[in-house]
């Protein structure tokens, strides 16, 4: 995969484009579900912690189910994907204009809408790093804000749609949107044959030079045999056995090496760092992005929705952050997992003055720092293919993904508990912003102590290439 160069441009940026499209068109009502929130609540008339599922579903399934996702485009490639994709989040949206009950929804739109994302961001992302390597900072900076621009354009879309047409009429159109997805996987031209294609070849290539197997005389001289003997069923029945085992070991053994895999994988101290990290810091970023609408509304600080949604300030302000941060990872010299680190330290005093802050306009600014913040998903990719290297690019994002998913999808769900429990999002925020802050001291910490140890190698001239503190070191 990795033999054929990037081309650093060319049809690359067609690539990007229609990266950036997809992401938008799947990602946009996802990311504003903050303005759909208050509206499933008074429909639903249920519990806050039962209608947070819905929102923290959405975002968390598709990342938990990375690993597939990553599988499924290494196997058959970005275009099919992202075509499937599209169908499930269309129809994922258009199914819940129909729901009779939050159980319901939690299904269509947390679920099927979810997976759609995961399969959307997979695709999107893997092909726009196989199109890119000197530029792949800019690239990926590009694609990943049409997250951030679709929430940003969608917040205040829904929030019209819903005035106009009701909250089913409002998911109807919005489904239609996504079926637009399709068109950009028409774009999505592969470097190289997928995995699935390429057994398929060998397959087909090893049946050529192999013809006296498929010989009619030898395989007519087997049936009358069998025949003759009298034993046709109980053949048959072995022989469907044998072939079911087959495929059991052949897919325990794939199983095994991918979980063997993994383990190596979290062995590196760094990358281990990195799981631990993102799973904290979205285990306490993502409540404060649903909650945020309705928080200013149930503290009197605004009447029903502002024509710009704090959902759509966090979305563009953390388009501009992906955008200028991937650019910063450009520099020679920058190292990212610093970076990322000093985002989450920002996040995570954001969200700790939250409890503190009494009117509208102070939220409109915090919600611009916890979107800028957040910006840093941009870094992760980038940062990733330095540590573990572009041939396992997809592998370790699955894992990362994978933790990132399960935080986000406990996050809400846990808050809203508490707000059914004491009344007040104070405690919620409280221990949002400790998380993320934690997060981000571990990672520093980790990252701090292999850098030192690194720099110290290399003045001794005792530096080994395959630590994870030379790989560390190609971060910088």
């Amino acid at each position: 995969m990795s033999s054929q160069k990037a081309p650093d441009g060319g049809w690359g940026w067609a690539i990007v484009v229609a990266s950036f499209m997809g992401q938008l068109l799947a990602y946009g009502s996802p990311q504003s579900v903050g303005v759909l929130y208050p509206e499933w609540l008074n429909t639903f008339q249920d519990s806050k912690g039962m209608t947070a599922w819905v929102g923290s579903l959405v975002s968390g399934v598709g990342l938990i189910a990375s690993p597939i996702c990553s599988a499924c485009v290494v196997n058959f490639g970005a275009r099919p994907v992202t075509i499937f994709s599209g169908v499930m989040v269309s129809g994922g949206l258009m199914l819940s204009a129909f729901a009779p009950n939050v159980q319901f929804l939690i299904f269509s739109y947390g679920i099927v809408v979810g997976l759609g994302c995961g399969l959307v961001y997979a695709a999107t992302v893997t092909i726009t790093c196989q199109y890119f390597d000197n530029r792949r900072g800019l690239a990926l900076g590009i694609v990943t804000t049409g997250t951030s621009i679709g929430g940003f354009l969608y917040a205040t879309l829904q929030n019209e749609f819903i005035v106009l047409f009701g909250l089913d009429g409002c998911l109807l159109l919005i489904g239609g949107f996504a079926l637009n997805i399709i068109a950009c996987a028409g774009f999505m031209r592969p470097l190289h044959l997928p995995a699935y294609y390429l057994k398929q070849r060998k397959a087909l290539s090893e049946k050529a030079e192999d013809p006296v197997a498929e010989d009619p005389v030898e395989i007519n001289r087997s049936v009358t045999k069998v025949l003759i003997t009298g034993e046709t069923k109980n053949t048959a029945s072995r022989l469907r056995y044998a072939a079911l085992v087959q495929i059991i070991k052949s897919k325990q053994k794939m199983y095994c090496e991918y979980l063997h895999s993994a383990g190596e994988l979290l062995q590196n101290r760094v990358f281990l760092a990195m799981c631990v990290s993102l799973f904290m810091s979205c285990l306490g970023l993502y409540p404060p992005l649903l909650f945020l609408e309705d928080l200013a509304q149930g503290e009197g600080l605004i009447e029903g929705i502002s024509t710009i949604p704090l959902v759509s300030i966090i979305s563009i302000s953390a388009g501009v952050g992906k955008l200028l941060l991937g650019i910063v990872m450009d520099i020679r010299w920058m190292n990212s997992i610093f970076l990322y680190a000093f985002t989450l330290l920002g996040t995570g005093l954001a969200l700790l003055v939250i409890p503190f802050t009494k009117n509208y306009a102070g939220l409109q600014v915090i919600s611009a720092v916890l979107g800028f913040c957040s910006g840093n998903w941009s870094v992760i990719p980038y940062m990733t293919t330095k540590v573990v290297g572009m041939d396992r690019l997809t592998e370790a994002y699955g894992i990362l993904m994978f933790f990132s998913g399960f935080s986000i999808m406990l996050g809400p769900p846990i808050a809203g508990w508490i707000y059914d429990w004491m009344h007040s999002y104070n405690l919620a925020f409280f221990c949002s912003g400790g998380l993320v802050l934690l997060g981000g001291a571990a990672l520093f910490i980790s990252a701090l102590s292999c850098w030192n140890k690194n720099q110290d190698e290399a003045n001794t001239s005792e530096i080994e290439n395959n630590t994870e503190c030379d790989t560390v070191a190609t971060v910088a």
